[in-house]
């Protein structure tokens, strides 16, 4: 990792859930899985990045390494990297049992990793961008792209909020479906994360990308505020 300038974001200041707890991270696949299918999602990230068995790629904020692990079955090379230690142990004992070899593991941040290996063919970065204010989320994808290939590909997944309408009652009503089709634990991380952390509007977000290197190919908006961007390196 860099040494930090003294006002450089701290990545390490928890507004949500501390994943630097380990009985914290060993209960999160457990959680998640309630609503997420990773199998599922990272089957479909392998397929809109064009990965394949020559592939070496990056996963900023691989957490539990949901998609990490997936991918290291289909190719060449896997970088894992995340902020939190007690995450990269989880997942390293995880790749062990699984056999996987071809997982380099990097305790670093969106801000503070350095990838000093050869140039990637893609990036993903999956529910870890909102963590940061919107000034450092521009920081954080111009590092990204300086990681990447020319033409390199990136995905980028979170909650994002729309412009073109006011979603107040939106937002209560999303929070209200975490209680109920879900359970209270995870409703209290989405009030969090609504209240303390820093999802951003879809514009915000779109001129923050293009503004990093990359070129916007898909951007796609779902239900419960989900944005999906597939981008490309110029």
């Amino acid at each position: 990792m860099t040494n930090p300038r003294a006002w450089q974001y701290d990545e390490t200041m928890f507004s949500g859930v501390d994943f630097s707890q380990a009985e914290e991270v060993a209960a999160y696949d457990d959680m998640h899985s309630k609503f997420r299918d990773y199998a599922k999602a990272s089957d479909e990230i392998i397929q809109r990045l064009s990965l394949t068995s020559d592939s070496t790629v990056i996963d900023l904020g691989c957490g539990t390494g949901a998609f990490a692990l997936h991918a290291a079955k289909r190719c060449r090379t896997i970088y894992a990297v995340d902020i939190s230690a007690a995450m990269l142990d989880y997942c390293r004992r995880r790749a062990e049992q699984l056999g996987l070899t071809n997982i380099i593991f990097r305790n670093g941040g969106l801000l503070t990793y350095e990838h000093g290996d050869e140039l990637a063919d893609a990036a993903v970065c999956v529910a870890v961008l909102h963590h940061l204010p919107d000034f450092w989320k521009q920081v954080a994808l111009k590092r990204c792209c300086e990681m990447l290939k020319p033409g390199g590909r990136f995905l980028l997944f979170d909650i994002v909020f729309p412009s073109g309408r006011d979603c107040l009652d939106e937002i209560d009503q999303w929070l209200k479906a975490f209680e109920t089709i879900v359970d209270a634990r995870l409703a209290e991380e989405a009030l969090i994360h609504v209240k303390n952390e820093f999802s951003t509007y879809d514009w915000i977000i779109e001129g923050i990308i293009r503004r990093s290197g990359f070129q916007i190919d898909t951007a796609e908006y779902s239900k419960g505020f989900q944005a999906l961007y597939i981008c490309t390196k110029r």
